[in-house]
């Protein structure tokens, strides 16, 4: 018999594989071709997914002019502030003005007594990006902030800065574009055994050391286990980023109410502004996610061009 020949079990790609460090995954910002101004990235929740009826109207599409039903992803886009703003020179922070302090924000930070303006602004920085916290309470979900650093896509971006300090930003204030990557955490699953974690085989049921467990964890010499070998762990609560996904429609409740009579499960009804996304996107209801401009762009995505007709919940 032929040796039988195929790819190693559990990839590599993906180490350590242990609990991300914050439930809101940061972004290593780049500068992005945004043709909008304003921000680079927006906190968004996920409420749900549902089906949604399209009409796809894709140059040279198998299936142009024609109703297609797709899965999407229906995400709850609350209103930001700007916590403090972060001056940087050569990638380095210069310096940090805490320009709010809000109540709510006691859970997360140390919050002054006295918020501070934009009136000192240190020489020689170039480069401006502010630390924004979401207001889940304007939602069903939960009261607690969540903040992250946001990058700022203007000419004048002290000003772009200085005019929304003690304001509620919204979804117009994001450069939202036709395409967006979604960073965001795997459901976590807690300690599992090699099977699960890995896929690996089962053994026979004769095995005397064990069925779900690897045949061999490596040999004597060197005198060790190699990380390469499956073994029980974490499996789950991992960072994740996903690359280009379609926006299909963004707007607010008070205008299109998009909610199921009871609901999306395990999540309830949306109150903000919200963004449905074609396929799906990491974590289970409720999680945070952060929302950017596409960093690298696919031309097979960016060509396709669907028409939002109807939700099937």
């Amino acid at each position: 018999m032929p040796t039988a020949v195929r790819p190693r079990y559990g990839s590599l790609q993906f180490w350590p594989r242990k609990r991300a460090a914050k439930p809101l995954p940061s972004a290593n910002w780049k500068p992005v071709s945004a043709s909008k101004e304003g921000f680079l990235g927006f906190i968004a929740y996920k409420a749900g997914m549902a089906s949604a009826v399209v009409k796809d109207s894709t140059d040279k599409s198998l299936t142009l002019n024609k109703q297609v039903t797709m899965p999407v992803t229906i995400l709850e886009v609350p209103a930001m502030k700007i916590f403090s703003v972060r001056f940087y020179k050569n990638n380095k922070p210069l310096t940090e003005i805490i320009v709010s302090n809000d109540k709510e924000l006691k859970k997360k930070v140390k919050v002054p007594k006295e918020a501070k303006k934009l009136d000192k602004v240190p020489e020689g920085y170039d480069d401006i990006r502010v630390i924004a916290y979401s207001i889940p309470k304007q939602t069903s979900i939960k009261k607690t902030p969540d903040m992250i650093e946001l990058a700022i896509n203007a000419d004048d971006k002290l000003a772009f800065v200085k005019g929304l300090i003690g304001k509620e930003i919204s979804l117009e204030n994001f450069a939202l574009g036709q395409l967006l990557d979604v960073r965001g955490l795997t459901k976590g699953k807690g300690m599992q055994g090699p099977v699960k974690r890995f896929g690996i085989t089962l053994k026979s049921h004769k095995s005397e050391k064990g069925v779900r467990r690897p045949g061999s964890i490596g040999p004597w010499h060197p005198a060790r286990v190699t990380f390469r070998v499956p073994m029980a762990g974490q499996l789950g609560y991992f960072s994740r980023l996903i690359y280009n996904l379609n926006v299909l429609a963004s707007g607010k409740i008070a205008e299109n109410d998009i909610n199921p009579k009871a609901g999306f499960k395990q999540y309830g009804k949306v109150k903000t502004s919200y963004i449905i996304l074609k396929g799906s996107v990491s974590g289970p209801a409720k999680r945070q996610l952060l929302l950017t401009p596409s960093y690298r762009p696919s031309k097979k995505q960016s060509k396709m061009k669907y028409e939002l007709l109807e939700l099937i919940q």
